[in-house]
């Protein structure tokens, strides 16, 4: 049924990239003569989704990922198309602007049906589960799992392997998953106690029945690291530096662009919101302030003032048009001067105060490695948690950030980047509306 679905989105994108070519029906005869050549480039496209694992019976585990891994699918799928017209010109037509619209439309389309049509055809089946941990971590999983509907998978118990002693694991839980037919059994293979009861589950591997890290289904259902996880081997494990020189040059060269372009609107607005802030308040309209940056440098940004003047920084308040320039983030756009600097970029962690990343590193492990990489206007912990005090020091609200920070510390790509992008426009548009 994937395959019917992936194939019938190839010729649908097609009939689509024709319409829009010439915004005409394309009639028979015309659409004829693209499907028979791009019948052959369909045929090594389903090859490569094959070789990509895209038709592996994959759990909730991979659905986040799903359009990561189309994009870099459909970047290869676009080689091999330009490699195959271009260069074999036996069907004598070179479609450069309808080559172009099919992938961005297959891209989109393939995506949407893999995400969310599978689902809701029923392809993805409920997984009978049992989930092996311990901690508050696994006792969250197993309660967002079962309590939602939207994941293919439920756990009919769970093990706390703090209490093995009190467990006869024979019959209460491998009993279980024989009899109830079982075919996933999440685990915390880091956990030192699991080691007790490996030798029983290993002839569970002739069973068919597949096991799966518990932080790897945690990951992907809460978009975040697990700090109980965190320790040196973590980092040793999962960051790199040299990983991803390849995606810090285009990262480099995206916010250059960008940030030029953002900075035409930016000098239209410019006289307007200068006028408007000197008119409410009084002052000056920009204020600098002391970050801290890569490396765990200090940077110095530069945002639109939107605070009252007292002397004493306690007594002053966001003014009203202060408060609508954080909403619509009109604030930070003098900070595109930073982003072009290389202080900032687009995306990446918001850098903090210099006192409080004094006092976050002292009361929170492992905080400065936020510090790996350039900070950003908007990032993934702000999409997802945005809730922080201003300027006030505040340890668990920032526990939780720093877990959304190290998961892009750790999933940093060009395809995450966009995601941050369209999720902030989504939160500043709702801002807005409401």
């Amino acid at each position: 049924m994937i395959l019917i679905g992936d194939i019938s989105i190839f010729y649908g994108a097609l009939w689509i990239a024709l319409f829009l070519r010439s915004f005409e029906f394309p009639d028979l005869p015309t659409f004829t003569d693209h499907a028979v050549p791009f019948t052959y480039i369909f045929t090594v496209w389903v090859l490569v989704f094959y070789i990509a694992n895209l038709y592996e019976p994959h759990t909730v585990v991979f659905k986040s990922r799903i359009p990561a891994v189309l994009l870099n699918v459909q970047t290869i799928n676009s080689v091999i198309a330009v490699v195959f017209f271009y260069f074999v010109p036996a069907f004598g037509i070179t479609p450069k602007t309808i080559l172009f619209l099919d992938l961005v439309i297959c891209f989109v389309l393939v995506s949407i049906w893999r995400v969310f049509g599978v689902q809701l055809l029923g392809l993805r089946r409920k997984e009978r589960s049992v989930l092996i941990g311990s901690g508050e971590d696994t006792a969250r999983l197993y309660r967002v799992v079962n309590e939602s509907a939207i994941y293919p998978m439920r756990f009919i118990t769970s093990v706390d392997l703090a209490k093995l002693d009190g467990i006869d694991f024979e019959n209460e839980v491998l009993s279980r998953i024989y009899s109830e037919g079982v075919s996933t059994i999440v685990i915390d293979l880091k956990n030192e106690q699991v080691q007790r009861i490996l030798p029983k589950l290993y002839n569970l591997i002739f069973s068919h029945v597949r096991f799966v890290d518990q932080y790897r289904i945690y990951e992907d259902i809460f978009d975040s690291i697990p700090l109980s996880l965190i320790g040196y081997n973590w980092f040793l494990e999962n960051v790199s530096s040299r990983a991803h020189i390849g995606y810090d040059i285009l990262k480099r060269t995206t916010d250059i662009a960008l940030s030029v372009i953002l900075f035409i609107p930016y000098l239209i607005i410019l006289p307007f919101v200068a006028l408007a802030v000197i008119v409410a308040d009084g002052g000056p309209v920009f204020f600098s302030q002391e970050r801290i940056g890569r490396g765990n440098l200090p940077i110095s940004l530069v945002k639109f003032r939107t605070m009252t003047m007292e002397p004493d920084p306690k007594n002053r308040k966001v003014t009203h048009l202060g408060r609508f320039l954080r909403t619509t983030r009109i604030d930070e756009l003098p900070q595109l001067w930073n982003v072009l600097l290389g202080d900032l970029s687009l995306i990446g962690p918001r850098p903090e105060l210099p006192e409080l990343v004094r006092h976050y590193s002292e009361t929170i492990p492992y905080y400065n490695m936020r510090h790996l990489i350039t900070p950003g206007l908007s990032g993934w912990a702000q999409v997802h948690h945005d809730t922080h005090p201003h300027h006030q020091a505040d340890v668990l609200e920032t526990k939780n950030k720093l877990s959304y920070d190290l998961y892009y510390l750790k999933n940093r790509s060009f395809a995450l980047d966009t995601k941050i992008v369209l999720k902030t426009i989504k939160t500043l548009v709702s801002r807005s509306g409401a």
